[in-house]
């Protein structure tokens, strides 16, 4: 069976109606079930989105790929200066 995947915009708006109801006195077990997801993956989720709007969190995204872009970027400029340096030592 297969996961179901959350947007960050879903996954927001869960969390804000999660907050409500923690308000309004609810554990976290029975805010979890009510919201439908594990108690362990509203922890997950409250410690990546919690607090950001969804604007914020899009951009997160977006930066974060980004950043594994760029990544892996470097690695194969490293690899290739390697290889370089080994082909001019006669090191092959």
């Amino acid at each position: 069976m297969a996961k179901k995947r959350y947007r960050p915009e879903q996954i927001i708006n869960k969390l804000r109606e999660a907050g409500l109801l923690l308000q309004q006195g609810a554990t976290i077990a029975v805010v979890s079930k009510t919201i439908g997801v594990s108690s362990h993956t509203y922890c997950r989720g409250r410690k990546e989105y919690g607090g950001l709007r969804v604007e914020q969190a899009k951009k997160l995204k977006d930066i974060e790929k980004e950043n594994a872009r760029l990544k892996k970027l470097v690695a194969d400029l490293s690899l290739d200066n390697v290889i370089q340096k080994e082909a001019v030592e006669g090191n092959f």
